[in-house]
């Protein structure tokens, strides 16, 4: 399977909206996670309310299109979640990723789906989650 059937314009309009969502470097929560199969990086500024839920999310993506569409469709759905519901989503995620689950309950996965065919791009799609638990954590 080639990789254009992977960088459908679906996904590449995906990736554009990270340009509305620009790092924060002031913000009070950062995270940051590499793939170690593709080298992707994601960054994510992050503010919570009281209770640890996310409030503002910034992305400085460094990312091939599956990852930035990924971390379009995590910045979508994250705002007034907490660490443990991104935690639960990661695990779902993975498990998908890996043939071992059904699509996670996050808004717009079925984007994706293309995607769990190459192995090598599961850790860019994952990128936004871990980054996110980083900052949380």
């Amino acid at each position: 399977m080639s990789s254009r059937g992977l960088y459908t314009p679906q996904i590449l309009a995906k990736a554009m909206e990270l340009s509305a969502l620009p790092f924060d470097d002031g913000a009070p929560l950062k995270g940051s996670a590499r793939s170690r199969s593709c080298g992707s990086v994601i960054e994510l500024s992050l503010a919570s309310d009281e209770h640890g839920a996310i409030t503002a999310i910034g992305i400085r993506p460094h990312a091939c299109a599956i990852g930035q569409a990924a971390a379009a469709i995590f910045a979508n759905a994250a705002p007034g979640m907490g660490g443990q519901a991104i935690s639960q989503a990661r695990v779902a995620i993975a498990a998908w990723l890996s043939g071992e689950g059904d699509i996670p309950q996050w808004p717009e996965m079925q984007l994706l789906e293309q995607a769990r065919s190459y192995p090598a791009r599961h850790g860019a799609i994952l990128l936004a989650w871990d980054a996110a638990l980083e900052a949380l954590g």
